[in-house]
């Protein structure tokens, strides 16, 4: 599913245009979007939570040469499935 697939579902759901149902799937998008990289956790009942947690400093390797490269530390998004989301059958 893609953008246009969410904002398609919104314009068969509710009497709105196709430029307001893309308003609102990039209102919301961006919304969450700067709600995580303020640390903000968002959780969505019945579908899961999403929380940036912090990741740390690690060595990797190069798997062309072998050599050990440092990894920084940095931020990760975790999603959670919530129970609704975990009960269903996937195909």
């Amino acid at each position: 599913m893609i953008k246009i697939d969410i904002a398609n579902a919104l314009m068969q759901t509710l009497p709105v245009s196709k430029a307001t149902a893309l308003q609102v799937v990039d209102l919301l998008t961006d919304r969450m979007k700067n709600a995580l990289l303020d640390g903000e956790r968002i959780e969505i009942r019945g579908f899961g939570v999403f929380e940036p947690r912090p990741r740390k400093r690690g060595l990797g390797r190069n798997i062309k040469t072998g050599q050990s490269v440092e990894i920084p530390k940095g931020k990760s998004i975790r999603f959670k499935a919530g129970k609704d989301l975990r009960d269903i059958e996937v195909k």
